[in-house]
């Protein structure tokens, strides 16, 4: 019983649900502006109404949150049984539950049934606009399973565009319009991602000698991969960096806009150390490379911290004025 416990666990990937990380960037953004008067109505003693609002919106964001880790993890299991002969020609992809034996394919397809269901469920709790997006990550996950994974770089797009859905479905959770130049920044970034697991992927399969293993997409051509990778990665930083410089970042943030500009250093450091571990390949996934890259977790903590304190540390705030003309 604990051997199929864990297979199940296994199954439902829940150390990929760091993923769902972008369904919270809305947030992130949201609280300087339209959210610090939900904060200022809640902690005021007369505000009722605000904290009845903050506690609203905080349930939203957590249905929408979990929901989207259900969805992903349910088509994690039907993907893996989709793609279970193969895997098992992969040196690492063939210990996954159902290519490896310990998890039987109807199991693994109600589970992931269930999940998804429940994502849904989930959605529906946290709004009409939520389930609205939920639903259509779902109908373009059926889609990748069925035939979109097969073509090349059209797969990767697929996947990026569902985690374009987890940002849009937190803005939806609180409420807000999301800015084109986020939904651009998080495409690029993940689009930089998806070909890093290509890349790892590939390189892992070269390195055991599993010659016989094909990708799904076909990408066999390391230079294909690495020319797809350089201008999703290229794309990334300039996106980031085009939007901290915007008249919309301005708007927002004033000029804590131009101190979120000058961690790009730290991006870039980010999107290279993933490039490297993908060459030698290593792990691709984010949480296994923040456990095991110095780099990685230094750089990401750097930015994290570097971003808290410029939007809401006023001395920061203060200094950036001094230095900076707007």
């Amino acid at each position: 019983m604990r051997s199929v416990t864990t297979a199940l666990i296994r199954l439902l990937r829940p150390s990929d649900w760091v993923k769902n990380v972008f369904v919270l960037v809305p947030v992130l953004f949201w609280l300087p502006g339209e959210g610090r008067a939900v904060l200022e109505g809640a902690l005021h003693p007369q505000g009722l109404s605000g904290e009845s609002k903050l506690w609203t919106l905080a349930l939203a964001v957590a249905c929408t949150f979990a929901a989207f880790c259900c969805l992903a993890s349910g088509f994690y299991a039907i993907n893996d049984v989709m793609d279970a002969s193969q895997d098992r020609r992969h040196p690492v992809k063939r210990l996954r539950p159902v290519a490896s034996g310990a998890i039987a394919p109807r199991q693994a397809v109600f589970v992931g049934t269930l999940a998804i269901v429940i994502g849904l469920l989930l959605a529906a709790a946290a709004g009409n606009d939520v389930l609205l997006i939920a639903a259509a990550y779902a109908a373009l996950q059926i889609a990748y399973n069925l035939a979109l994974k097969r073509a090349r770089p059209v797969d990767v797009g697929v996947l990026a565009l569902g985690f374009c859905a987890r940002a849009i479905a937190g803005a939806m959770a609180i409420e807000v319009r999301l800015s084109i130049w986020l939904i651009l920044c998080v495409f690029f970034l993940t689009l930089f991602l998806g070909f890093v697991k290509r890349t790892c992927d590939l390189v892992s399969a070269d390195h055991s000698g599993a010659k016989d293993w094909v990708q799904s997409a076909g990408y066999g051509d390391r230079r294909e991969l690495d020319w797809l990778t350089g201008i999703a990665a290229c794309s990334t930083v300039l996106m980031y960096l085009m939007y901290t410089l915007s008249s919309h970042a301005q708007t927002i943030f004033g000029v804590r806009g131009l101190g979120l500009a000058l961690l790009t250093p730290l991006v870039l450091l980010v999107v290279f150390r993933f490039w490297k571990r993908a060459n030698e390949g290593k792990s691709d996934s984010p949480l296994t490379a923040l456990c095991e890259d110095m780099s990685v977790r230094s750089g990401i903590a750097a930015f994290v911290l570097g971003t808290l304190a410029i939007l809401y540390v006023a001395a920061v705030e203060e200094w950036l004025s001094r230095a900076f003309v707007v």
